[in-house]
């Protein structure tokens, strides 16, 4: 019973990981989209900076007096830091292969962007070299986690068994 268990769990993360590639593809095409969206926001703003002989953060500092000009500074100054760390992890995961942007999991933490691609995403069969290398490195990893779950959960049975004997 066991083997069976560590087997279905190295499929079960094996097949997960295959996955990764198709997935991490989605991500980073939206990641691309919102970088481009959020782009021409920034750029909006700061042009209007310059057009009034400010600089960004002038700008912003400005935008302070009534209740709306605060939210609207509070709002711009949250898009503009969302704008730059989009782009920073796009940067970094455009180019990367499937074995690099694992690498670089942290990148994918956009909730808005992970739910678009979660309700875009579609199993697709691993046909690549690096979808058939997580498939097998998941596997491994699937089965070693649940056999030493099962060795935790045998030894800690065999203790409680030695304690009433």
């Amino acid at each position: 019973m066991g083997k069976v268990v560590n087997i279905l769990g190295g499929l079960g993360v094996g097949v997960c990981l295959s996955q990764f590639p198709e997935y991490s593809q989605q991500y980073v095409q939206r990641l691309g989209g919102a970088v481009e969206e959020l782009n021409v926001v920034v750029a909006d703003f700061d042009n209007s900076a310059i057009q009034t002989n400010q600089t960004r953060a002038q700008a912003l500092s400005a935008m302070t007096g009534t209740e709306f000009l605060d939210r609207r500074q509070s709002d711009m100054t949250r898009t503009i830091k969302r704008q730059e760390d989009l782009a920073q992890s796009y940067a970094t995961l455009k180019d990367a292969s499937a074995f690099e942007r694992l690498g670089y999991i942290q990148k994918f933490a956009d909730p808005k962007i992970n739910q678009g691609a979660w309700a875009d995403f579609q199993p697709a069969i691993p046909l690549s070299l690096e979808s058939f290398l997580l498939l097998f490195g998941g596997y491994c990893a699937g089965y070693g986690g649940t056999s030493a779950i099962g060795r935790m959960l045998r030894q800690l049975r065999d203790a409680k068994k030695r304690k009433i004997a």
